[in-house]
């Protein structure tokens, strides 16, 4: 096995050290190390964070390659520094079953760049109507304990309080996209000032916050997991934070997107703009900073979700909803978390890779960075600013709302247990 020297990194920002990986383990951390042989990558000061961890990634595989498969959204991992990614059950056939589970996880085995950890489906087919085979995915050998109906609603607070007494047996979790369907209807963008302008459908705040305070409710009942897709509104924030405050077993995510974006975008009637939930208002962007910032939303995750060119370079209204977002995660996080000094590099660290890991049972990953410790790891040149660049993405797809936009922070390397999946900014 081979040995890594990573000399002089700021591991979780801190004053420069290095790293030995010896085989697929962290050997030592500390100044001065040498070992006869290693391979030396010098650090010179960047920033050396554990593997990130993303709990909402959508690999289209099987049935839309076109848009991703299970190869390219995990070399798109791999470039932003992840080491696992979850991935979400809306593919086609839906991975409602053991089979599709399975499939999903063997091709992330085969391909190599991150760990891929499927999502199952709650219901059959995404339909909301019946419990799909929650058990039967947890005992396949994908090991299921996330479940989610990603791109639908539970809407049916009878089917969501018996998947939430399902998956307690387990110690599984269910992740809801919070949209009550009958409030958003026709929806286009956020409701509000600016669609009132454009005249474009309104999705109101409420559809949002009125599921999250059913779900948070029906948690507490049965004494279960839930967990938030994709939080949007300053309103959402507040319910978490009283269901926090209650004891009840609840975790938040945001996207990169929603710490950036505002629906002030949407006046371009650009479709890269177009994405489920809707970019809200610089208020609810404010608040949802403030909220990762305390521990009210435990984590970043991307919503990384591809379309082809023709599913977003056509009129608004007939766009498909979605941005990808696993090579420009950290980078957003870098400029609206860090460089506004509501987190630390530790901060980071424990948004993006310790919580996902612990609240999806990424077993190996979200590890402290020590000795001892698997090697999932990713160094970042955290002084770099630069323009995004789709065309130099690994993703299949294009659809970024950050073409042209300069962002800091470059991921240079990523090490999947020892073994390098991106050295000096290019795939292994």
């Amino acid at each position: 096995m081979s040995k890594i020297l990573i000399r002089g990194a700021k591991v979780l920002g801190g004053e420069p050290q290095d790293v030995l990986i010896d085989g697929d383990t962290i050997a030592a951390v500390g100044t001065g190390l040498s070992a006869e042989g290693a391979k030396v990558v010098e650090a010179d000061g960047k920033v050396l964070l554990p593997g990130l961890v993303d709990l909402h990634t959508h690999l289209r595989e099987p049935g839309r390659e076109d848009s991703e498969t299970v190869l390219t959204g995990t070399r798109a991992a791999a470039s932003g520094g992840f080491t696992a990614v979850f991935a979400m059950a809306n593919t086609f056939p839906v991975a409602d079953t053991a089979g599709v589970v399975e499939q999903v996880y063997r091709l992330g085995q085969q391909h190599g760049y991150c760990d891929v950890q499927p999502i199952g489906a709650v219901t059959v087919g995404l339909e909301g109507k019946k419990l799909a085979e929650l058990g039967a995915m947890h005992e396949s050998a994908a090991g299921v304990t996330v479940f989610s109906d990603d791109g639908k609603c539970v809407d049916d607070a009878v089917i969501m309080r018996r998947a939430l007494e399902y998956v307690k047996a387990f110690g599984g979790v269910v992740a809801q996209h919070a949209q009550e369907p009958r409030l958003t209807e026709g929806a286009q963008m956020n409701e509000g000032v600016v669609s009132a302008e454009l005249g474009l459908g309104g999705w109101p705040a409420v559809a949002e916050e009125s599921i999250i305070a059913r779900d948070v409710l029906l948690a507490e009942h049965v004494g279960s997991r839930v967990h938030i897709c994709h939080l949007s509104t300053a309103g959402s924030v507040e319910i978490v934070r009283w269901a926090k405050s209650r004891g009840i077993d609840v975790t938040a995510e945001v996207t990169p997107h929603h710490l950036l974006l505002t629906d002030e975008l949407v006046r371009t009637y650009n479709p890269v703009f177009k994405v489920n939930p809707p970019l809200r208002t610089e208020k609810d962007v404010m608040a949802l900073r403030e909220a990762l910032a305390d521990g009210t939303i435990d984590i970043v995750a991307t919503d990384h979700a591809p379309h082809p060119h023709e599913d977003k370079d056509c009129e608004w209204a007939a766009a498909a909803m979605g941005m990808v977002g696993l090579e420009t995660a950290l980078s957003v996080v870098q400029q609206t978390m860090v460089e506004t000094g509501l987190l630390d590099w530790a901060g980071v660290a424990d948004r993006m890779s310790a919580k996902p890991a612990r609240i999806g049972g990424a077993t190996g990953h979200g590890r402290p960075v020590s000795e001892g410790e698997p090697a999932n790891l990713t160094l970042v040149d955290t002084a770099y600013r630069g323009d995004v660049d789709p065309a130099g993405f690994a993703s299949r797809s294009r659809n970024t709302p950050y073409e042209g936009r300069e962002l800091p922070g470059r991921v240079t390397h990523t090490w999947l247990r020892g073994k390098a999946t991106l050295v000096d900014g290019k795939l292994a």
